[in-house]
């Protein structure tokens, strides 16, 4: 499985301000008002070369008017479990509080590796503080500034050096490809894996939410050699009222970052909603492959050509402007084209893993953008002398090399890309264009 890091502490230590720096974002709202975090915030992180998640969590608070006390320590406790890394955030500007206290009394029972984090060092002479924070027996403090970014680099080597080795669970041997099947409760995922199997290994029930854990099945019939995750439905935040749900959405998010392709399962009785778009968002970010899985297409009254066209073009139109992606209309109750899922999962995760020629990139881009040469900008022309594609890379990768790289900007990049997808197959997985100085 995917790494997973939380921040914890006290309301207004600036747990979210840190959360946006770590995850170069402002998806976390900051507001000087304690308890402005309720929910969870998911994120994503890359620091030499090590990839993980990071969560942010409210402030855990004890004997206070807000109706969501109760509430938010449970995620907190949740995440606390579920992590392999705690950052602890403290405020340097007060020293320790009763508060930090209990947090800490709660952190040491955990086992788990901890990080003080002391905030807001930059404020006039809070670094004189940070001595205190010894007190609370969790080792030493590192002090930075989540405003302005100083010391989070040092925090970030603690964190990936505290980072546990991947066990024989949570890694699968050898390079076999990993496919997460993903999507809202009831889409029809543990269906499709007991249908690839053979074998009613998984409950399958009409009650949203009944697969509670990601699990991983080995597959190696008909000649193809993967494994299978199954995950739990992924729902809107609001839908989601169980503790023990809590633990299935943080597993199914890290399914998702451990895996090569991911299958998203849309229910075709119900159409492409909102909780759709959010899930392939997640792929997207954690630049994933993708296959898109109508399920229970035997379900809908109107099976014409036109009524799957109309359909397919309703999803890409949704998740655009990523659209080159394969779109597979299937019952896993009938098994109708079920195979077809994998067979185009290996191709999705072959594709991945191309490698274009430099010689033939060469020639095929550098004919196209003299055709379709860079707009100018303020009189300047910008001039793409090479082009080569990277190795060992995440995704496939290509670096552009020209004389004024910061002109060139997003429609032309998308551009270079679509002529990129014309000439070579990456159907089905992202790819990276970067520009750079000749």
């Amino acid at each position: 499985m995917g790494k997973l890091i939380a921040i914890v502490g006290r309301p207004n230590v600036g747990k979210s301000t840190l959360f946006n720096r770590l995850t170069q974002s402002r998806r976390a709202i900051v507001d000087p008002t304690a308890g402005t975090t309720r929910d969870r915030q998911y994120g994503h992180v890359d620091w030499q070369g090590q990839e993980f998640s990071i969560v942010d969590t409210g402030g855990w608070v004890v004997n206070s008017d807000d109706v969501f006390e109760e509430e938010i320590n449970k995620q907190v406790e949740i995440a606390i479990e579920e992590a392999d890394v705690i950052l602890f955030v403290v405020d340097a500007t007060t020293g320790p509080t009763d508060l930090d206290d209990h947090v800490a009394a709660i952190l040491r029972r955990s086992k788990k590796p901890v990080i003080v984090v002391a905030n807001k060092c930059d404020v006039g002479d809070a670094r004189f503080n940070v001595s205190e924070f010894y007190a609370l027996g969790l080792g030493d403090p590192v002090e930075i500034s989540s405003a302005n970014g100083s010391g989070t680099g040092d925090l970030l080597d603690l964190v990936v050096a505290d980072m546990p080795e991947p066990s024989e669970d949570d890694q699968p041997e050898g390079d076999i490809p990993k496919f997460a099947i993903v999507g809202r409760p009831n889409a029809g995922k543990s269906s499709l894996i007991n249908a690839f199997i053979g074998e009613e290994r998984h409950i399958v029930t009409d009650i949203a939410g009944t697969t509670r854990d990601s699990i991983y099945h080995r597959y190696n019939k008909f000649g193809f050699d993967f494994y299978l995750i199954d995950t739990a439905g992924i729902r809107k935040k609001q839908k989601v009222d169980e503790d023990i749900e809590y633990y299935s959405v943080i597993r199914s998010v890290r399914a998702i970052e451990a895996s090569d392709v991911c299958i998203l399962m849309i229910d075709a009785t119900r159409g492409i909603e909102g909780q759709d778009a959010n899930i392939f968002g997640l792929i997207q970010r954690n630049r994933k492959g993708l296959v898109v899985c109508v399920n229970k297409w035997d379900l809908v009254t109107d099976k014409s050509l036109n009524a799957q066209k109309a359909f397919e073009k309703a999803i890409r139109d949704r998740f655009a402007p990523f659209v080159d992606f394969p779109i597979i209309f299937t019952s896993a109750l009938t098994k109708q084209r079920i195979y077809k899922v994998l067979e185009t999962a290996v191709e999705v995760w072959q594709n991945r893993k191309r490698i274009v020629p430099t010689s033939q990139l060469n020639s095929y881009m550098l004919e196209q953008i003299a055709v379709t040469p860079p707009p100018s900008n303020k009189g300047k022309f910008v001039k793409i002398k090479y082009v080569t594609m990277l190795k060992d890379s995440v995704i496939p990768t290509f670096v552009f090399f020209c004389n004024l790289p910061q002109w060139v900007k997003e429609p032309y990049r998308r551009f270079l890309e679509n002529k990129i997808r014309e000439h070579w197959d990456f159907h089905g997985t992202p790819i990276a264009i970067f520009m750079r100085d000749k």
